[in-house]
């Protein structure tokens, strides 16, 4: 029987890792593209850059606090700052269904002039393309964007024991969010997505002068994804604590009901850091400073305990592993 590509392909979990190293990584062997970094650092003339690409494929366009279009432009504009970019510029591609209406993609493009104003970021080429009913499911965005690196050195490899991990905000809001407004769920609450774009909290960490060892946004396969990677990445083993990891109270809800671990829940204006622990107390109260990263905590350390592993210690003083992502959790989250 002949392999096909299913759902699950897409997650961001251990079905993505194996697809995109046993066929893209076998068939585009670079050492750049090997480094499995959210933006390619590039040198162009002496100057330092990072370049990334990302498509946008949302259901539904429309959700608690944003929609597609300010979702594409915080989404690269975090790429790009995730490896200490200050975004530059970016191409932008719409694909439009036939028959869509034209106020809805006119409020989509304006949420996105209004994103790109909070990064001075700017939109510097483009494509449309219009497909036939059934093409596309509405709209897709692609996008591209450039960067000017302000801090080198940003990677998945440069975990080290001692260091200690940072979430910038609470986990799984806006896997929840989609997840509610696609089911109907009504929630008692003004839940919404953490969408946006996190440059300037990363600015200010550069301009501080913290040491930082590893940045990641935490999208599809949420905390789970990104702590699993750089154990397995940087070869060395996370211990982080289940009671200090940031979760709205609406998602733990949402997450019992389901059946789902809102540490796989995607994000899509949280990150994750990692620095050495007398860095701490100094990055904490940068991040504090700024709505997006307000709700900040330290949650857990870099140890040599179990290498490539993540390990979850409990509120009732039992450990489990937290393991990678599988199968098909949440498709087109982003």
């Amino acid at each position: 029987m002949s392999k096909k590509i299913l759902l699950s392909h897409g997650g961001g979990g251990e079905e993505t890792q194996n697809l995109i190293k046993e066929l893209f990584f076998k068939h585009f062997d670079n050492e750049i593209l090997l480094r499995m970094e959210d933006a390619a650092s590039l040198v162009m003339q002496s100057t330092k850059i990072a370049f990334t690409t990302d498509s946008f494929v949302v259901s539904p366009l429309f959700f608690k606090g944003g929609n597609i279009g300010k979702l594409a432009i915080a989404g690269t504009v975090n790429d790009l700052s995730m490896m200490g970019a200050k975004p530059k510029y970016l191409t932008c591609s719409f694909m439009i269904e036939e028959g869509f209406e034209y106020a809805k993609l006119e409020e989509i493009v304006i949420s996105m002039r209004d994103e790109m104003a909070k990064s001075g970021v700017k939109i510097v080429a483009g494509d449309t393309k219009v497909v036939p009913r059934g093409g596309v499911d509405g709209l897709f965005i692609n996008t591209a964007g450039i960067g000017e690196i302000q801090y080198e050195g940003i990677s998945a490899h440069n975990l080290a024991q001692g260091d200690v991990i940072i979430v910038s905000n609470e986990v799984g809001n806006h896997g929840a969010c989609i997840l509610a407004t696609r089911e109907e769920i009504e929630l008692e609450s003004d839940l919404q997505t953490d969408c946006a774009s996190l440059w300037k909290p990363v600015e200010a960490l550069i301009n501080a002068g913290v040491k930082i060892h590893a940045l990641r946004d935490a999208t599809r396969g949420g905390l789970s994804a990104v702590l699993n990677e750089w154990a397995e990445t940087s070869k060395v083993c996370i211990e982080v604590d289940e009671a200090k990891i940031p979760v709205a109270q609406e998602v733990k809800g949402v997450c019992e009901l389901l059946g789902f671990e809102p540490y796989e829940f995607a994000n899509e204006g949280t990150m994750v850091i990692c620095l050495p622990q007398s860095e701490a107390k100094k990055a904490l109260d940068v991040l504090q400073k700024f709505p997006e990263t307000a709700k900040c905590a330290l949650i857990g350390k870099v140890t040599t305990a179990f290498t490539c592993k993540v390990v979850l210690h409990t509120p009732w003083g039992s450990e489990r592993f937290l393991e990678p992502p599988k199968g098909e959790l949440l498709p087109r989250i982003c």
